[in-house]
């Protein structure tokens, strides 16, 4: 079967959309061709700076012919349906259709339409140029003599501003061929923009810049890496990755991998050289996080540690050239250095000036007594002047200085949950958002925490206080780190539930696809934090604590409940004239501050964001191994300690595959399924087990486990000791089956039949205490 080859050449795209774009190139054309009738074997795609390639292999050469049904009207209906039906159906008379009969609807007309197949290349040719023409490019921009405005001209052509090709970059050729392995190809010369498609390509722009002209896939690659191309992005990828690594070592360094930076120099060169460079040693004073941005960021290289280090960098760094020098670079490493001196120049006056004074130290003293800052530290005056700025966090959720006084009143109450030194804690905290006004975290903001880590060191701040204030962004992810103790645990733990309730609390949730405020990611955060670090919290409580804080920060308390001032007059970041405001407000069921904020019903955000957390905590027990019913079983909606519902689900796991779990789980379904039914169709059960009304053994001896049972796993479970719970309910497996095989539920006496039906209620009640069974398949 034929192959068809399509290459889009252009300037150089952007390395970031490189790979998203071939993946789109594949998708749209495909569907396209499969929409259309043809069929094909495989299909990859390739992408370098300056080209999008596809190779379909085993490409059908031709659609299937259709026969097509059109039904028309009634053989009765008027003339004017009739001819409408005829000319929807091509036809120029009834007699070409032809009469079927339908039982219930009688005679009508029938017209079948015979489409006949098209060649695949026609089908190529009519679909590509509007896939090139709607391509999804996150950026793009019209080139050309189309793109000229109406009224001018270029080389005699009038502009077509609006009809012109809209590209990434411009487009600069195209290449289509179509046939077999063994014929000789064809080319698809569809048009597009002045642009036609055909069977030449041109290599590398500075070493091989002339025409190649190709046939088919294999001799494409091979006639490109003659022009000094590689195609293949996995290829260049391990090309940099390998000479980079074995030039290091040869100097006697080991490369510092960085795999998002080899992936986006992969995509930066279409034949890939490495090369050292090098930079003065008094730069490595400088953090080596600095250094690695710095480097990274404007030069896209990579750095080196001398041989053995973890931490330390080397004054050396690897680049990868597009080009092949005849110097052997040192033109290149040369230029590189001079870059790179310049950048790490200005990232060391960044860090010197970040560890002195402010000029305007006066007019932060309000701020700094605010928060209990020391104004001789320059840490702490980072933090006065992030306040005394007023910079805004969010519109309707205040300053940035509010929200450090909301994440302090909340870690106060989280500190002793989770046995943290509060006095750490609380100066974590205060600390934990002042990097932000650094010039270092200014240039660089992905070393937001990282820096204040550093800057804390550097002004004798306590270890723990110095990690918490880098901790408190972590987890980033389901892959990233914990914080590394109890301080950096309950200050991250309570800037997640600040930023979860006071977005739920201003209704900017998740929604679909849609996350810009990452509040999944915070979620599963805290359920990580909460799971791994077996932190015993009730979620309830602290989230509504969270909202109250939110609420009456922004000047609104929530409906029917009041401000509670006692609590808040111990509230420090809460100025006077907010507890004046309150006071003066406190009898009202809905306070609404001047911008219009309205938080609603705190009851209402807590156990909807509650909820919210329910589907993080069964997303991360699944990816753990968890079945989702058993997770369902004991996952009730009012349930908030997360750490308990983990070690249900894991005792309710072991359980239910041994012989026991499996029997009882029967028995217990047989019960409550039984008792549902006759619920639902109104048969009285009686409230309670009367003795007097058991008159079998099996009965009797069902109701004396029951009892048995209901009081050992009630005591297990109140000793959080899930698994003793489990084992005790196993007992009721033998009293169960024989109680169904012995003893008619349904008899003709109906006080009889509504305590029995109480015994099965005693059953799915002792039962769920640990889980509801019902809700376990199998």
């Amino acid at each position: 079967m034929p192959d068809l080859l399509l290459e889009l050449r252009s300037e150089e795209i952007p390395a970031r959309m490189q790979r998203k774009a071939a993946g789109d190139l594949k998708k749209l054309v495909t569907d396209a061709l499969v929409e259309a009738g043809l069929h094909y074997e495989g299909a990859r795609e390739y992408w370098t700076p300056r080209r999008l390639t596809l190779d379909i292999r085993g490409l059908s050469a031709r659609s299937a012919d259709i026969r097509e049904e059109k039904k028309g009207p009634s053989v009765s209906a008027p003339q004017q349906a009739i001819d409408g039906f005829l000319r929807g159906a091509g036809l120029s008379s009834i007699d070409q259709a032809i009469v079927k009969t339908d039982p219930k609807k009688g005679d009508f007309y029938v017209a079948y339409l015979d489409k006949p197949g098209r060649a695949a290349d026609a089908i190529v040719a009519d679909v590509m140029p509007g896939i090139i023409r709607t391509f999804p490019w996150p950026k793009s921009m019209r080139s050309g003599a189309a793109s000229m405005p109406r009224g001018s001209s270029f080389a005699g052509i009038e502009g077509k501003g609006s009809e012109a090709l809209r590209w990434v970059r411009p487009l600069q050729s195209i290449v289509c061929t179509f046939g077999t392995d063994h014929d000789e190809t064809i080319v698809i010369p569809f048009e597009i923009d002045g642009i036609t498609a055909g069977n030449v390509t041109y290599g590398h722009r500075f070493h091989a810049p002339g025409a190649i002209t190709v046939r088919r896939f294999d001799d494409y690659v091979a006639s490109l890496e003659k022009a000094k191309v590689i195609l293949d992005a996995e290829r260049r990828r391990e090309i940099i990755a390998q000479d980079a690594a074995n030039l290091a070592f040869a100097n006697g360094l080991d490369l510092v991998e960085d795999e998002g930076l080899l992936e986006e120099v992969s995509g930066l060169v279409e034949y890939p050289h490495v090369l050292l460079g090098t930079f003065e040693q008094d730069y490595l004073a400088i953090p080596a996080e600095i250094i690695r941005l710095t480097i990274k960021t404007n030069q896209k290289c990579f750095v080196t540690r001398p041989h053995g280090e973890t931490e330390k960098l080397s004054n050396h760094f690897v680049l990868v050239s597009n080009i092949e020098a005849k110097d052997g670079g040192k033109e290149i490493m040369h230029g590189n250095g001079k870059v790179v001196r310049a950048r790490l120049s200005d990232a060391k006056h960044f860090w010197t000036r970040d560890q002195g004074d402010l000029p305007d130290l006066e007019t932060l003293k309000a701020s700094a007594e605010k928060f209990d800052l020391d104004l001789k530290k320059p840490l702490d005056q980072r933090m006065a002047k992030l306040d005394a700025l007023n910079v805004t966090f969010h519109a309707k959720l205040g300053t940035q200085g509010e929200r450090v006084a909301r994440i302090r009143a909340l870690a106060r109450e989280l500190a002793p949950i989770v046995g943290a030194d509060a006095a750490l804690v609380d100066r974590a905290v205060v600390l934990a958002k002042a990097d932000l006004r650094t010039e270092a975290v200014g240039e660089f903001p992905e070393l937001q925490g990282l820096m204040g880590r550093r800057y804390a060191l550097l002004q004798g701040e306590d270890a723990a206080v110095a990690a918490a204030i880098e901790d408190h962004w972590k987890p980033n992810g389901p892959s990233d780190r914990l914080p590394q103790d109890k301080v950096g645990l309950t200050v991250a733990l309570a800037d997640k539930l600040d930023t979860l309730t006071g977005f739920w609390a201003i209704d900017e949730k998740p929604t679909g696809s849609k996350d810009p405020y990452a509040l999944r990611r915070a979620a599963l955060g805290v359920v990580r934090m909460i799971l791994e670090r077996n932190v015993r919290l009730a979620l309830l409580k602290e989230l509504n604590s969270a909202g109250a804080i939110v609420a009456h920060s922004r000047w609104v308390a929530p409906v029917n409940e009041k401000v509670d001032l006692e609590v808040e007059a111990e509230f420090s970041g809460l100025s006077s004239e907010k507890r004046n405001r309150l006071a003066e407000l406190e009898e009202l069921d809905l306070i609404k501050d001047p911008a219009g904020f309205d938080v609603g019903s705190i009851a209402t955000v807590v156990i909807d964001l509650l909820s919210f957390f329910h589907d993080r905590l069964k997303v991360y027990l699944r990816d753990q191994g968890a079945r989702h019913d058993i997770i369902d079983a004991v996952l009730t909606p009012e349930a908030d300690d997360l750490l308990m519902v983990a070690r249900r689900a894991e005792a309710l796991t072991a359980f239910i595959t041994s012989e026991d779990g499996i029997n009882l789980l029967a028995g217990t379904k047989r019960a409550t399924q039984l008792l549902a039914a006759e619920e639902k169709k109104g048969t009285v059960v009686a409230d309670g087990v009367s003795e007097a009304l058991l008159t079998l053994d099996a009965e009797k001896a069902l109701f004396a486990a029951i009892k048995t049972a209901s009081a050992e796993a009630a005591d297990a479970v109140a000793k959080e000791d899930f698994r003793s719970a489990m084992q005790a309910l196993s007992k009721l497996r033998a009293p169960v089956d024989a109680f169904f095989d012995d003893v008619l539920v349904n008899d003709e006496d109906a006080a009889i039949r509504a305590n029995r039906l109480a015994l099965l209620k005693a059953i799915r009640e002792a039962t769920g205490t640990v889980a509801d069974f019902s809700k376990i398949t199998g």
